[in-house]
This record gives C-alpha cells, structure tokens and sequence, in this order.
C-alpha cells in the first residue's frame, strides 16, 4: 500500500511546517549502495540532476524558500542527501528527507501539515484524528506538544501524520499506528522533558520573564529568538533523524504487510475442484456432465443415491464449488427423501425410493451409484474410479441443454482444455463464478432495488452479454442466483435507495 508518513511542527514565525518526510519508492528504481539507514552521498552526484530522483528537494531551493525557514522549521540542511534504507525481500527503497521528492506530492503533504497543526484539531488538542478526501488524500494525523523552556508556553506543537489514498487502509489500521506513533511520540517527549529540566534548573525561565519589562519594540525580537529552536535541540538528540527515518520506514513496511483482502461473497478460494484434483470420475458420469451441472446451475434437486456415503460427499463437494455458498442447501446422506425446498443436494442410501413426483419432475436429477466390484474406496489406490463404480444419470427433463446458459459452455472448455493445470482450471472457474455473481448483483439492483420495467430490464441483460442463445437458461441461472445474495447486501441496498429518495425533499 502506497503511503508515506512526516513530521510536522508549528513555527511561531511562519506557520505550520513539514520538518521530516519518509516514502516508499518501488523497484525498479536504482538501488541505492548503502547501509541500512545511512545518509548517501553518492546518490545525490548521481541522480540530483534527475527529475524525481534527486532526494534534494528541489521546491526548497530557492532563495525566497529558503529565507522562509528559520531554524526551527528545518531538519536536514540543504546539502544533506537524506537517508536511504533498503527492503531486502522486496527491493523497495525508503526515502527520507525534509520534503517529498515529488511537487504533487509536495502540495499534498503541504496541506496534511496545515491541517493538522490548524484546522483539524481533537478534543484537548492532543491525540489522534482523521481527515481527508478522495483529490487529496486521506490523513491520519497525531497532534502533540514538546518541552521548550524558550517557547512561550514552555512547549512546542508538533503532529506526525500519515497519508494514503485509500481510506479504508488507514481507518483499519487506526489501532495499530496510534499504538507505535505514541511510542515515537512519548520517546521524543521523555528525552525533551529531561533537557527541559536541565535547562530550568540553570535558569528558570519563568522568573526571569516575570521579572523582564515588555516592551513593543522587543516582542518581535524575542519572537524571533524563541522561533529559532530546533527539534534536535530540544532533544539533544545527535542522530535524531536518523532514528526517525528507522522508525517510519518500519512503520510504512509494517502497517503495508499486515493487512490482506478477504473474499467477502462466494465460496472460500481454497476450494478446489476435488474430482479433477484426484483425476477420478467415470466416462459415463462425463458424458452426461453437461446434464449435471445444467441442473446445478439451475437451482433444481441434485440427488445421488449410492451405499458410499463418502463417494457422495465427495461429488457435492466438487458441485457445490460451482455455485456462491448462499444458493447451497445440502443433506449429504440420508435414509429417507427430502423436499426440493428443503435442500438442492440430497444423498441417499441405495434402498430409499424416489417419489413419484419427484422422479417425473423436470426440476431434478438422480445419479444412481452402484459397485462394479466388491471393494472399498480407501483400497482404489491409482485404479480409476469408473473401474470401480458405475454411474447412471435419469432426468424427465426434456428440454436441450446445448445453447446455455454461458457458464455452462465456459465451465466445459475450461476442464476439457488438456493443457491447464489443476490450479489454473481452479482459479479459472472461481473467476468465472465471480463474474456471474456480479452480473447477479448488478440485476438485483435493477430489477428489485429500482424496479425498473421488463423492457429496461431487458437492455441491462443485453449488457450483461446474458442474451442470444441460451438465454432463457441465463435469465433463470440469474434469478437463481439471485437467492443466494447475503441478506446483508440486499439490506444495504435497500438502506440506500431509500435514503437517495428521502434526499431531494430534505
């Protein structure tokens, strides 16, 4: 995740001011050959000519800039080449320097900085806040005070804030930043407050200003006296930045390797197609394939009766992957029959009778399972399971199969493709099942959320590339599909139109 992270202060003469800045540069940039957190004089002969590459910030050198700064705005001098640390596993390269290496980024950590130390202000001006929008990124921001016994006050304000374009990142990585930016924070405040200390016990400067006279014409001198105070001084910190360049660069390669995307609808990715894996299936279970997952992909009753029960969990396994978990309703093995409304997969003990109504229905299928031989399935060993089982497939369904729905045809070339592997024909029907899902949603909030006419519909189908041939079985794999939507999606959904309807008249 692109992020980079500064520190700010408040300058009692010029305003809020960026003092340290650590991003993330990405291969294939040169590397850098130094040590891990070492200023690099080399880089700056080499690549300070260069547009973007140079790690002198070119917006600060001018002499109008640079007359801006007093000595408490600035960190590293102007002929300083900044730190360099490089990410061995991933050859990424963090840069730190006063400013960002780029304009864009310039401006906008330039106004990441006035915010925090201006504008966006916590309860008791200390502590953490978020802020931000989709043109100038997203801030998390840690305000907080540092001791100066020159300062009016006896402090100076300073923020560390991070910013990212995605808004998401940073709010779920809120606990864990506050948790180590407060320990940065705190080990700059500790080593303050010890020189503070120091400095009042040799001379309190609360005294001495009870005692002084004020007058117009020395308040702008003793302003600018007070200004001038650096942060390493305050610290009496020798490598100062240079911890703070360690401590960033954690952070940014920390706070980017610990969050990872989960599959939030549809079955887990670790599904795998189990037949194909273990190369088993019967030639005859094969050429009625396309009846089969016809029937899956429609939503009606898939029954298999066989005295394997593991034999039967195994093929459910394979056929529930085709379809979102949501549309699945499963009783693996039972000793007598189950309604259609009652589950879609149904396994049976080989002496349970199918009901009349349900045998003549064009809504289900029956795979009857018998054993060629007298053995078990932990003895099959490499022998092929058509050896072993024999596998009849019947179905009052009379309607043709061969034009569709889509997924269908695609799910065919996909396993009959002799040159894909096991992983690449996994991935490649979770894919599809995805994209199908989508065309789903996408129809759900047509037709059901804005109860658009049949006509619209009809065009949003002619999108969805869900028209031509075999479209009656696309239009009812959708609707089909459409039932396994998470209720908290259609709930969202619903939230939503009806919060957009209240809006006008509010």
């Amino acid at each position: 995740m692109n992020a980079l992270v500064a520190l700010c202060h408040f300058c009692e003469l010029h305003g809020p001011r960026t003092l340290f800045c650590t991003e993330a540069l990405h291969p294939p940039s040169p590397s850098p050959s130094s040590q891990t957190g070492a200023p690099v004089h080399g880089d700056r002969d080499r690549d300070g000519d260069r547009e973007g590459e140079g790690l002198t910030m070119r917006a600060n050198s001018s002499a109008t800039q640079r007359g801006e700064m007093c000595e408490g705005c600035r960190s590293l001098p102007a002929s300083h080449p900044g730190f360099v640390s490089v990410d061995d596993e991933t050859g990424i390269r963090f840069l730190s320097h006063q400013h960002p290496r780029q304009s864009q980024l310039f401006s906008v950590v330039r106004q990441a900085c006035v915010r925090s130390l201006s504008c966006e202000v916590c309860p008791g001006r200390e502590g953490p806040i978020f802020f931000g929008d989709e043109q100038h990124g997203f801030v998390f921001s840690h305000t907080f005070f540092i001791k100066d016994s020159l300062a009016r006050g006896f402090q100076r304000w300073y923020s560390i804030v991070m910013v990212a374009m995605d808004r998401i990142y940073l709010i779920n990585s809120w606990p864990f930043l506050l948790r180590h930016l407060r320990l940065t924070i705190q080990s700059l405040q500790s080593t303050a407050l010890k020189v503070f200390d120091n400095e009042q016990g040799v001379c309190p400067q609360r005294a001495v200003r009870m005692n002084s006279v004020f007058s117009p014409a020395v308040f702008p001198h003793q302003r600018s006296g007070n200004a001038a105070r650096s942060l390493t001084s305050l610290t009496q910190h020798p490598n100062l930045w240079a911890s703070l360049h360690s401590s960033f660069s954690w952070l940014l390669k920390a706070c980017g390797c610990r969050l990872t995307e989960k599959l939030l609808e549809g079955a887990p990715t670790e599904d795998t197609l189990v037949l194909i894996e273990r190369q088993t299936g019967s030639h005859a279970l094969y050429s009625s394939f396309r009846l089969l997952v016809w029937h899956v992909l429609m939503g009606n009753q898939v029954i298999w009766r066989g005295a394997d029960p593991r034999l039967i969990q195994s093929a459910f396994t394979v056929l529930k992957s085709l379809l979102p978990v949501g549309c699945v309703r499963s009783v693996p093995y039972s000793a007598q029959y189950e309604e259609a409304y009652k589950c879609n997969f149904l396994g049976l003990s080989p002496d349970v009778s199918i009901p009349t109504h349900v045998s003549s229905s064009e809504f289900s299928v029956l795979v009857d399972v018998s054993t060629e031989r007298s053995c078990q399935m932990s003895a099959v060993g490499g022998e092929d399971i058509s050896s072993l089982y024999q596998f009849t497939i019947s179905s009052a369904n009379t309607q043709p199969t061969d034009r569709g729905p889509a997924l269908l045809n695609k799910l065919e070339v996909a396993l009959s493709n002799e040159n894909l592997s096991v992983d690449v024909v996994s991935h490649c029907l979770l894919c599809l099942k995805e994209e199908w899902m989508n065309k789903v949603k996408v129809l759900f909030k047509f037709s059901k959320v804005d109860g658009r006419g049949r006509e619209d519909t009809q065009k949003v189908l002619g999108l969805l590339g869900a028209t031509g041939p075999g479209e009656e079985d696309n239009v009812r794999l959708l609707k089909f599909w459409m039932t396994g939507l998470s209720k908290t999606y259609k709930s969202h959904l619903m939230t939503a139109v009806r919060g957009g309807e209240r809006s006008p008249s509010q």
